[in-house]
Formats: structure tokens, sequence, C-alpha cells
């Protein structure tokens, strides 16, 4: 067994994909998904269901790691404004060089802070430097660095 993706439903899918291009060097495994059919209405219990997108490579792993699948749905449900503290689907991280350069560059792309910069001592392990932001639709984002024992 191992993990294969996380999926973020986007209500435009390429904006959303360029900022995770951009921002997190992530890389789009070809091809562009252009997916409907009775096979997707089961597996998504979705009547008529057809979604558009991407996989990304995320950074780190190489050609086989995860990705990120950012998908846009013919028709999108409407949600609610993420939360750190709401139930259900809470962040992805990121473990980046220079947190406030990437914070800035966030930003810089269409994202946005969610809390500031903080750091805290983990005992065994050494000192984080974090920030939670969101991206383009709304979704968060931890940035953080390590300085290991």
């Amino acid at each position: 067994m191992h993990y294969v993706h996380t999926n973020i439903i986007s209500n435009d899918w390429e904006n959303l994909a360029n900022f995770y291009i951009e921002v997190f060097h992530c890389e789009i495994v070809p091809p562009v998904r252009d997916q409907k059919g009775a096979w997707l209405d089961r597996a998504t219990g979705i009547e008529n269901a057809h979604l558009i997108g991407a996989h990304l490579r995320l950074p780190g792993y190489g050609d086989f790691g995860p990705t990120l699948e950012i998908y846009q749905y013919t028709v999108n449900e409407d949600r609610p404004t993420p939360f750190a503290n709401r139930g259900g689907f809470g962040h992805i991280a990121f473990e980046v060089e220079d947190v406030p350069e990437i914070l800035e560059n966030v930003i810089k792309h269409g994202g946005s802070k969610l809390g500031k910069i903080s750091q805290n001592e983990v005992i065994g392990i050494g000192t984080i430097t974090v920030i939670y932001v969101r991206d383009p639709d709304g979704n968060i984002i931890e940035l953080q660095n390590w300085n290991r024992y």
C-alpha cells in the first residue's frame, strides 16, 4: 500500500494549478484529464459528473511520488471557507528553505496570509518556523522550516 494523491476541487483548475507550479515548483504530470461517463458517475456518486484538471508532481519525491490532483467539475458545489480548526481536511504542508520568501511568493501569486510567522522549539527535534496561508481558492497551506538539532 502507498499514498497516491491529494485532490483539490477548484472553480478554475488552471489558475490554481499555476499557483502551485509558480510557488511550490510542482510540475504537471500529463495528460490533462477530461473525464466523464457512467464509470465516473458510479465512482463519485454524482449524476453526469464531468471533471477537467491535472495531477501535479509534488517537489522532493521524483517521478513516482504522490501528486496534487487539481480538478474542476462542470458543476462545483459551494463550500464554507476553510479554517484551521474546521472538521475534515485541514491543510497541506510544504517544508521550505525560507518561510518569509515563500510567504511573499504566495501573496504575489494570489494567495493570502491566514496567520503570522511563528517559531517553536520541539524538544528532541529542533525549532520550527511556521505560518498558515491560503491558496487563491482559500485552501490552507502550512509553510514550515526546521532548524533541526
